[in-house]
């Protein structure tokens, strides 16, 4: 973390409750700023306008959100045109829900929207067909039907319904991504009291890190305390230990953790959307030289990158002080790829910048103020089972960085120790 300037305070992460005599996250200015950012992709496209179907664009965009149950079904869209409000098609009676609390669209812009369930309803059907036809219909009110649409994510049937009617079809995922690539102060927030709850939770995991609990019993655990603390949704958490650990497999199971093993868990939820991704490493009680030298090499390189993060830095300078992938026993960046690399937080889990030597090295950004990204080092230990992974949340500010991830990992933590 950078030396934060005399007079500068630090980024808050106040109680979830709205309140008179603190200033907190202002909702009202957030729907603003996100809506203005994406007219402002929309103006500096080609496009007339972005038909939108990833869930967090359409959050992003329209201020609306449902059960993440639907979120992978392809049946809520968003029309963003340009010089008028966005218009969402949701889904059964989230639309009188809309019209009744989110005001700040017209009534009218809240309809009832439904494509079939990715496929479970035939394209025959006709839903597709009329939903192209009704959106062309707006273009056609807008002045947009001879602009192509942008569109973000798409299914293959609605795709040719649209190139049926004589839409063309562009890419919105890309301006849509640079649009929620810097994030307002009441992101920021947000984004470090999502973090804050993870602090806490692992403080409880602390506690029962003990031979005996199985990796699903951590898994039950967070999960219970998150929705406990407020979160609106816990994506996943990886509980991973002893043997496990190398090489990473990325999931849970039902193992008993045992005496002297290495765990390491990556907590991703959110609250109010804006998720987190946090790793940390423990010994249960006890831990090996080789495990512990393990832990110092990954926190080394974790510092390390830290401290290449500014403003004004390319992507390429920080992927170039992360290890290469033979460095730790892979032959390629590519099979090495997701274990020493950062990645954008916001309404998405993976946004931009991607940090990586499998990309930056040839495709760098420009680190701005205001990007917020998450930090990932991985180093396997010379026991050939154990590994150390760390985790670290950065918001890149005018000065250098701040860390949201609080719970203490300079050093391997032993829980429980004997």
């Amino acid at each position: 973390m950078s030396e934060r300037p005399a007079g500068v305070r630090p980024i808050s992460a106040p109680g979830h409750m709205g309140v008179d005599y603190e200033e907190r996250v202002d909702f009202g200015r957030l729907r603003r700023h996100r809506m203005a950012r994406a007219r402002e992709a929309l103006a500096a496209s080609e496009c007339g306008a972005f038909l939108l179907f990833d869930f967090y664009n359409i959050r992003y965009a329209t201020q609306t959100w449902i059960g993440g149950a639907l979120g992978d079904k392809m049946i809520r869209y968003a029309l963003v045109l340009r010089d008028r409000d966005p218009i969402l098609w949701d889904f059964g009676s989230a639309v009188r829900h809309h019209k009744l609390y989110s005001r700040w669209l017209p009534e009218e812009n809240w309809r009832p929207g439904f494509l079939g369930f990715r496929g479970a309803v035939a394209p025959e059907a006709g839903l597709m067909h009329d939903a192209v036809t009704e959106i062309r219909g707006l273009l056609g009110e807008a002045g947009a039907l001879g602009a192509p649409v942008g569109v973000d994510i798409v299914e293959p049937p609605f795709l040719f319904e649209l190139q049926r009617q004589g839409i063309t079809v562009a890419d919105a995922q890309q301006p849509m991504l640079d649009a929620r690539v810097l994030k307002s102060p009441d992101e920021i927030m947000l984004l470090n009291q999502a973090a804050a709850m993870v602090d806490g939770v692992y403080q409880d995991i602390v506690e029962a890190l003990k031979p005996g609990v199985r990796e699903n019993e951590i898994v039950a655990l967070a999960n219970k305390r998150l929705y406990e603390l407020g979160s609106d949704q816990v994506e996943a958490v990886n509980s991973i230990s002893g043997e496990r650990c190398n090489p990473h497999p990325h999931n849970f199971t039902d193992r008993i953790i045992r005496p002297g093993d290495q765990a390491f868990f990556d907590i991703i939820h959110s609250f109010n959307g804006y998720r987190t991704c946090y790793y940390r490493t423990f010994g249960v009680g006890s831990a090996t030289p080789a495990q512990a030298d393990a832990y110092k090499q990954a926190r080394e390189w974790m510092d390390a990158a830290i401290a290449a993060v500014k403003p004004g830095v390319w992507t390429d300078a920080v992927a170039r002080v992360l290890p290469r992938a033979q460095d730790f026993g892979f032959d390629s960046e590519l099979a090495a790829f997701g274990l020493q690399f950062a990645h954008g937080l916001g309404l998405g889990l993976h946004e931009r910048p991607i940090i990586s030597r499998l990309n930056s090295l040839e495709h760098p950004m420009e680190l701005r103020a205001g990007m917020v990204f998450a930090m990932e080092t991985y180093c396997p230990a010379a026991d050939g089972i154990s590994a150390a992974r760390i985790e670290e949340e950065l918001v890149v500010t005018d000065y250098g960085t701040e860390v949201l991830t609080r719970f203490p990992a300079q050093d391997l933590f032993i829980a429980n120790k004997y």
